[in-house]
């Protein structure tokens, strides 16, 4: 089994800034995709940023200068640098990950983190 486990939520003043971590652990062969969704109650869960096996990004209009997607693939493990912080920013941050399970197969299943709170006050 893959789990996904999140890290570096918390509450944070207007335009202060916030890094999360996901670290990926568990029996696999490679993580492809990897990427941090958002949610506030009544609303559908939403794409933040996204980055590749290769370093390629990208990021939600709303969150473009303003965070950072990066990863290190050693580690397992897809950071989200967040600054310039706004009250709209808060939600619940979730770790998205395309996990390959092992080398005989191309086929990826998705994985998901237990979320971690963001706040922004005004």
């Amino acid at each position: 089994q893959v789990q996904l486990v999140e890290s570096g939520g918390g509450l944070v003043q207007y335009g202060g800034s916030l890094r999360l971590a996901c670290t990926a652990s568990g029996r696999f062969f490679s993580i492809n995709t990897m990427a941090w969704y958002r949610q506030v109650p009544g609303k559908q869960r939403e794409l933040v940023a996204r980055i590749t096996a290769v370093g390629s990004t990208n990021y939600a209009d709303s969150v473009k200068g303003r965070f950072t997607i990066s990863r290190d693939n050693a580690k397992n493990t897809v950071y989200l640098q967040m600054d310039s912080l706004k009250p709209e920013d808060t939600a619940v941050y979730y770790c998205n990950a395309a996990v390959r399970r092992d080398w005989t197969s191309y086929n990826t299943n998705d994985y998901w983190g237990q979320g971690t709170q963001v706040t922004v006050s005004s």
